[in-house]
């Protein structure tokens, strides 16, 4: 039985950081592509970061240079360090995983997700 477990979401002030980590477990993590989405109140869920399991990023126009997706293969958790962070990235983030090792920006692509997290930037 896969399961995605995400923690590190908070309150935090804008300009701030938080580091989302995201454990699978029951599942070949190394062989498969990653993704972080994110979701606010009313809206669709939304691509933020994806990693492919050769390690490459890839990253939603509103958060590159912002954001940074990585991976531990030896832990089976990927990260998304978020900096500078604004009051429109306010949502729940949710951890995706695919059952291919490239990746992609559409949520209907990922099987696996974890319960999501909520992050709160305050203004």
């Amino acid at each position: 039985q896969v399961q995605l477990v995400e923690s590190g979401g908070g309150l935090v002030q804008a300009g701030g950081s938080l580091r989302l980590s995201c454990a699978a477990s029951g599942y070949t993590f190394s062989s498969y592509g990653m993704a972080w989405f994110r979701q606010a109140p009313g809206k669709q869920r939304d691509f933020v970061a994806a990693m492919s399991s050769g390690g490459n990023p890839n990253y939603a126009d509103s958060v590159k240079g912002r954001f940074t997706i990585s991976r531990d293969n030896a832990k089976n958790t990927v990260y998304l360090q978020m900096n500078s962070l604004k009051t429109e990235d306010t949502a729940v983030y949710y951890c995706s995983g695919s059952i291919w090792g490239y990746t992609s920006t559409r949520a209907a692509n990922y099987v696996y997700w974890g319960q999501g997290t909520q992050v709160t930037v305050s203004s």
